[in-house]
């Protein structure tokens, strides 16, 4: 449960902390003074969106952090283990949003993403607002809500996972009989591939082909070079004759002069290396010959795979991708057939597997239905409607096909009145009605899960008297076995709190704002009086909030 939630600079708290205790803990004020804030700052601490409006004007930042005892919130314990982020039992979190928008988050002292946030924090606390009745006119949600009242999410999900999957065969299915009759494509696919894997067109191939062009079209070229060459080179009119004459003239001297010897020897090895020059150039012109049918053969392959490559709109480097491409294709629709029928086997031994688990799920709906119906039906009477009669109605689905939520639809039925009809629940003219049975439907599936603690933001809004009584009876039995925070502007509620905080405005004539305060049983008194009987409070006033306290203790 909720140990202690401290707030700084937190939209127009300065400095506020929260400390609920066990079981109803009330949270009152004056319209505008700040108390569902407490919930907003709960929310933003266990995942909810950033925002820089939270950050006090002239504060550099907002700064919100909470202490969970997790003695009763086993799955928080779990999760915190699983990720590596337990620590000695405890559950500390914290959150800090900057007036720039930066935001950061740590759970007990080790950085945490917003999902981990989230994550952990949909294991301590739900939160009920005073329009969330709204989604239970959904039929999705009614369904939701009776799979989670009967804890079925073991046989909802392989009635999913067929129905999806069901699904995928029979777009595989849809696809395949759209291609109509493929021998048309089949023939232009053996005729492409065929004048493709006729070439060579892998990278060295390609390469070695387009050398070879380029050395065919400039062959006269070349051979003029290396004779040019090889003359320039020669002993007689080449570099090598001076060099020659230069090496006799040295080799009388070297003797005498040891530079002279080795500037000799440096010669040497330079007539050496044109010597070696020459013989290659020799080489490549003895080597190479003008062959025409050669080169026009050469011509002609280059030019047919220019031709493939216009064709299939690609280049050189991407004809073998191409090829490769159309041989799978081709294996494709050559083994439509025996696909399609592999498909269609396949899809029917889902589409049974799918009813055999959807017929499980819907039996256990309807257990689920009539307990739900019940449970609800019972809760009627004590909060203004009795007589009244409450009934999950299954529908059948009419599309046969398998479908991820099951073979029924849930529409949730009304008779507020003795001697009413039941009607769908979406169709309730009266907001009040609407706003009790929301509540009777939220305290009748509450509990089915393991959420230690429950908040409450002015779900009682619309309804007074002695039904807001009832409502108040309804909270403080729910907080029994959970911590529940319930914000309200109702003394009948009020009352009924284990614990009451207050939070009212201040102001110093420059600055104002909110803070939380603990009431005793003085202040309690007080409070629902304030609550009862407005800005003037008589002694029969304070003597009607003392009896309403003194009667929710003793019921």
């Amino acid at each position: 449960m909720l140990v202690t939630l401290a707030l700084r600079d937190f939209a127009v708290v300065r400095s506020a902390e929260l400390r609920p205790g066990p079981g109803m803990t009330v949270i009152s004020g004056e319209t505008g003074a700040g108390k569902s804030l407490l919930v907003d700052a709960l929310l933003w601490i266990v995942g909810a969106r950033a925002d820089t409006g939270l950050v006090r004007a002239g504060a550099a930042r907002a700064e919100v952090e909470a202490e969970f005892d997790l003695g009763d919130a086993p799955a928080a314990a779990a999760w915190l283990a699983e990720n590596e982020l337990d620590d000695a039992g405890l559950c500390q979190l914290r959150r800090v949003v900057k007036a720039d928008g930066g935001s950061r988050a740590w759970i007990n002292g080790r950085a945490a993403s917003l999902g981990q946030l989230a994550a952990l924090g949909g294991l301590l606390v739900e939160v009920h607002g005073q329009h969330e009745h709204q989604a239970l006119l959904l039929r999705d949600r009614q369904l939701a809500l009776l799979d989670g009242f009967g804890r079925r999410a073991g046989l909802l999900a392989p009635v999913r996972e067929q129905a999806r999957d069901w699904q995928a065969a029979d777009r595989a299915i849809a696809e395949l009989q759209a291609r109509g009759d493929v021998h048309d494509r089949l023939e232009l696919l053996r005729h492409q591939l065929a004048e493709l894997d006729a070439e060579a067109l892998d990278e060295a191939s390609l390469a070695t082909l387009q050398a070879r062009h380029r050395l065919a079209s400039q062959g006269e070229a070349l051979l003029q070079a290396c004779a040019r060459a090889a003359l320039l080179l020669g002993d007689e009119h080449g570099a090598m004759a001076p060099i020659g004459q230069a090496l006799a003239t040295l080799s009388r001297w070297t003797g005498d002069e040891p530079r002279l010897a080795e500037a000799a020897q440096l010669a040497e090895s330079a007539r050496l290396q044109l010597a070696e020059a020459l013989a290659l150039v020799e080489q490549a012109q003895d080597g190479f010959e003008l062959d025409p049918e050669a080169q026009a053969e050469t011509e002609r392959r280059l030019s047919r795979l220019h031709d493939l490559a216009r064709k299939h709109r690609c280049a050189l480097a991407g004809l073998a991708e191409r090829r490769d491409a159309l041989a799978a294709e081709q294996a494709e629709l050559e083994g439509a057939g025996t696909r399609l029928a592999t498909l269609l086997a396949e899809r029917e031994a889902l589409e049974q597997a799918w009813r055999t688990a959807a017929e499980s799920l819907s039996a256990a709906r309807r257990d689920d239905a009539a307990a739900l119906s019940a449970a609800i039906t019972g809760l009627m009477p004590s909060l203004g409607m009795a007589g009244g009669r409450f009934e999950v109605q299954l529908l059948a689905v009419d599309d046969p096909r398998p479908h991820p939520a099951g073979r029924e639809r849930v529409e949730f039925l009304v008779s507020a009145n003795p001697g009413q009809p039941l009607r769908p629940l979406r169709k309730v003219a009266s907001g009040g009605e609407l706003a009790r049975i929301a509540l009777a439907i939220q305290v009748a599936a509450l509990g089915v899960d393991d959420t230690p603690t429950l908040v409450f933001d002015e779900v009682d809004a619309g309804i007074g008297g002695a039904v807001a009584e009832a409502v108040g009876q309804a909270l403080r039995r729910l907080g029994q076995g959970r911590q529940v925070l319930c914000v309200t502007h109702l003394p009948q509620v009020a009352a009924q709190g284990h614990g009451h905080w207050r939070v009212s405005k201040a102001s110093d004539g420059r600055d104002t704002w909110s803070e939380p305060e603990r009431l005793d049983e003085a202040g309690r008194v007080e409070e629902v009086a304030r609550m009862l009987g407005g800005a003037e409070l008589t002694a029969a006033v304070r003597t009607s909030a003392r009896q309403m306290l003194e009667k929710a203790r003793r019921t």
